[in-house]
């Protein structure tokens, strides 16, 4: 086991401009959980295989450990890779694929059986070990995929959106499965999504990659309380953050009823004449139409123990199909489609970001 290190690493791909990872400086600790997380094309695959050598790195260095690993083979990196497809051989058995790179190695026949058992027993594959591939449903599929690479004893996993092929519900037992084994063998991991809700719940910290560029690294709950960013804010969190670009005023902005200050600081961050005012669809409370936010409730979704109401405001820069999310509070009766009512944030959920730069006001 080994931390990872991503010295001002970056790939440009032949043909383009603009590289696909640009200066990625990250740290990883020795058995972290690191997510990978952003929208197609961000660079997060491509960062992940840099660090496996399946990519070359045009500038900076990537180590693991205290080796500099940025012109080594992949084989002789000391790391193992799970991907989306399972890669896994047919016509063998599974426990003949979770052994084969002991066998290619040449380790004692004892050894395979024993390590092979080890994994299924963590895995929960014993009863399936004589099965082929094509037996299996897509999460033992991919438990055998982990189970090949738990066997290498590795210091580093490499997971490449390994949940994108299972259905939702096995996705949410699959991703407990994988975080929990995680902490149990405690390797240093390195997991690729494009789900920020897998993101959020699996990972000890979340790196936040646009356009090859990495937003903000932290942990879960600090990225959903303190995004640094506008983007970061839009993509962590389900739903998404609501964003409303308020002109600034001597008295700081206002959303209809509701005034909210600027400090010192916030003003001297502000670069145009527009701050952008982030609120989560817990950060409202629904009140009359009177004293908040006009808005009509377009879609109620209930969800069982939550509601959320999808309402179009009037106000300048809705009118174009845009909605704001609400969620009532649990247990409240929730607003039906076709209603008024008024919105107010809630004065603690509120954030604050320049429009122009998109970079989020200092408190």
């Amino acid at each position: 086991m080994a931390q990872v290190e991503y010295r001002h690493a970056t790939r440009i791909y032949p043909g383009t401009s603009a590289p696909a990872v640009s200066a990625l400086e990250l740290e990883i600790q020795d058995g972290e959980f690191m997510v990978l997380v952003g929208p197609s094309g961000s660079g997060k695959s491509t960062a992940l295989r840099m660090l496996a050598g399946l990519e070359a790195v045009d500038e900076g260095q990537i180590f693991i450990g205290d080796r500099d690993v940025t012109d080594v083979q992949p084989k002789d990196r000391d790391i193992a890779m799970v991907f989306q497809n399972y890669a896994l051989y047919p016509h063998m058995t599974v426990a003949e694929n979770i052994g084969f790179h002991l066998k290619i190695k040449k380790r004692p026949k004892a050894e395979i059986k024993q390590r092979v058992l080890e994994a299924a027993k963590l895995l929960d594959l014993e009863p399936y070990l004589d099965r082929k591939p094509a037996r299996l449903s897509g999460g033992q599929r991919q438990r055998v995929a982990m189970g090949r690479a738990i066997v290498r004893q590795p210091q580093v996993f490499l997971m490449d959106e390994p949940l994108s092929n299972l259905d939702a519900k096995l996705r949410v037992a699959t991703r407990t499965q994988i975080a929990s084994l995680q902490r149990r063998l405690g390797v240093t991991t390195v997991y690729v999504t494009h789900d920020q809700v897998e993101a959020m719940t699996m990972g000890d910290r979340v790196a936040v990659l646009k356009d090859g560029i990495l937003q903000q690294c932290d942990t879960p709950r600090a990225l959903f309380d303190h995004p640094v960013n506008v983007f970061v804010a839009g993509f962590m969190g389900s739903p998404a953050m609501n964003l409303i670009e308020l002109p600034v005023t001597e008295a700081g902005v206002s959303l209809s009823a509701a005034q909210i200050p600027l400090s010192p600081a916030q003003r001297a961050g502000v670069t145009g004449d527009k701050v952008t005012l982030g609120v989560r669809p817990e950060g409202w409370d629904i009140v009359s139409p009177a004293e908040g936010l006009v808005a009509t409730v377009e879609v109620v979704e209930e969800l069982g123990s939550d509601s959320y109401a999808y309402v179009t405001p009037k106000m300048e820069g809705f009118d174009d199909g845009r909605t704001i999310v609400v969620r009532a509070e649990s247990g409240a009766h929730p607003p039906q489609k076709g209603e008024q009512i008024g919105l107010r944030p809630k004065t603690a959920s509120v954030h604050l970001f320049d429009t122009t730069s998109g970079l989020r006001l200092s408190e």
